[in-house]
């Protein structure tokens, strides 16, 4: 071997081996977490944006569902599409009616912790429309709008009212502006299964919720046995509190590292 070839072989050699300290194989350090963020009734994906950049920065692949509401199976059906895409271990986190998705759509070896935000956490065999009929009707439920089809809206009040009283004004129409109609038929659909007596979960209740009940959402807490914090937020802290509602999805993603 010539002393140029020599040289030249062993300048090849150094930069391979820069280059493969510098940022290892995809075999070695394995596949990022992914949070997958599933949306609740009257709201679209656009629900997460606050929370979705905050964790973005922290190096989690962030995926959120777009779900058509149209029934709880369709919903379920959209978020294991999502989860299905994904290569490396997975957050699911569900807002409002999204728990009850996520409590059905957990059920996936690459699920390895839920995040419940002001959201229903069902058991197996019960329906969503049941979960709160031991406690008073919250009054943002008091007139939903109700279409030719059976699905409900909220009126642009109820919206800046009860459902997202605590955002600025101008953030609250377009929540309505923006919001999905929901099937009232999906309330009536039972969980078949319960990702959160399998999986580690975490439980965010807003305390000036109402949508939800916040004893109920307490309660949901203490039953799937989630770790807990409580924010004096209306039903969308993701979006009047997305840092505290990123950290505990972090905390989540920790925790399966």
């Amino acid at each position: 071997m010539s002393k140029i070839t020599s040289i030249i072989s062993f300048a090849v050699l150094t930069i391979a081996v820069i280059v493969s300290g510098a940022r290892p194989a995809a075999s070695e350090t394995g596949a990022p977490t992914t949070v997958v963020l599933v949306h609740g009734a009257f709201a679209d994906g656009s629900s997460w944006n606050e929370v979705i950049p905050i964790l973005q920065a922290k190096g989690l692949n962030v995926v959120a569902v777009q779900n058509p509401l149209t029934s709880l199976a369709d919903d379920v059906a959209f978020t294991r599409r999502a989860i299905a895409l994904q290569k490396g271990p997975i957050v699911l986190v569900g807002h409002s009616w999204g728990g009850t998705v996520i409590t059905e759509a957990g059920d996936d070896d690459r699920v390895k912790a839920l995040v419940y935000v002001a959201a229903f956490a069902p058991s197996p065999g019960e329906k969503t429309g049941e979960l709160g009929k031991n406690y008073p009707k919250p009054p943002g439920l008091a007139n939903p709008v109700v279409d030719t089809s059976g699905f409900l809206t909220l009126s642009p009040e109820t919206v800046a009212e009860h459902f997202a009283q605590d955002v600025r004004p101008e953030q609250a129409s377009l929540i309505a502006a923006t919001q999905g109609a929901i099937s009232a038929a999906s309330f009536e659909e039972a969980v078949s299964t319960a990702a959160w007596q399998t999986r580690p979960s975490w439980y965010i209740v807003a305390e000036q919720d109402h949508m939800i009940d916040p004893r109920l959402e307490m309660d949901f807490a203490r039953k799937i046995k989630a770790q807990v914090t409580s924010l004096p937020t209306s039903h969308v802290p993701m979006i009047s509190r997305p840092q505290e509602v990123a950290a505990v999805i972090l905390e989540a993603a920790e925790s399966i590292r």
